[in-house]
């Protein structure tokens, strides 16, 4: 069944977790300091087959999933969800469950720095037409197997090639 609706809306919704997960509260970090970045694992049902949404970088135009960093007062997984609208013009239900962790190099005002990457599955509802970053990104609804073969992080590959939502609580 696919749950895909188009709306033309471009405002941004409103995310709550079906967990009672606590909203992190931020604080200031050197600048090199390891960050935290959350992502969202954007999935659905079509013709009753599991699909995950992958979206280009802005720069390298690389396949990624939709992530950032966290928000103020929300919990990773709907910071997450409020990444994958942002990017990739999805909403739906985050879960607050990390699938898992990888690791990247984020390049910042000319330095490095680590970036630790935590994975929340999405289960989208809604595929908007308008989305904040809709011209500075493609997504694509493909395969998990077939997703993973497009990753760069080996984590992130295992990570999306495992997934099933059967599992989830």
């Amino acid at each position: 069944m696919d749950l895909t609706h188009l709306n033309k809306s471009a405002t941004p919704p409103t995310f709550s977790s079906r967990r009672g997960q606590l909203p992190i509260r931020l604080r200031t970090g050197g600048k090199t300091d390891v960050r935290t970045q959350f992502a969202a694992l954007c999935y659905r049902y079509k013709d009753g087959k599991l699909q995950v949404c992958l979206i280009t970088s802005r720069r390298s135009k690389r396949w990624i999933l939709p992530k950032g960093w966290p928000i103020h007062k929300e919990t990773p997984a709907s910071a997450a969800a409020t990444e994958a609208w942002e990017e990739a013009g999805l909403t739906g239900r985050p879960i607050d469950h990390c699938l898992g962790v990888f690791a990247y190099v984020k390049t910042m005002s000319k330095k490095l720095a680590p970036v630790i990457v935590m994975v929340y599955p999405l289960e989208v509802t809604c595929e908007h037409d308008k989305w904040p970053e809709r011209k500075q990104r493609k997504r694509k609804w493909i395969s998990p197997k077939k997703a993973a073969k497009r990753l760069a992080e080996p984590e992130l590959r295992r990570i999306v090639a495992q997934f099933d939502p059967s599992t989830l609580p």
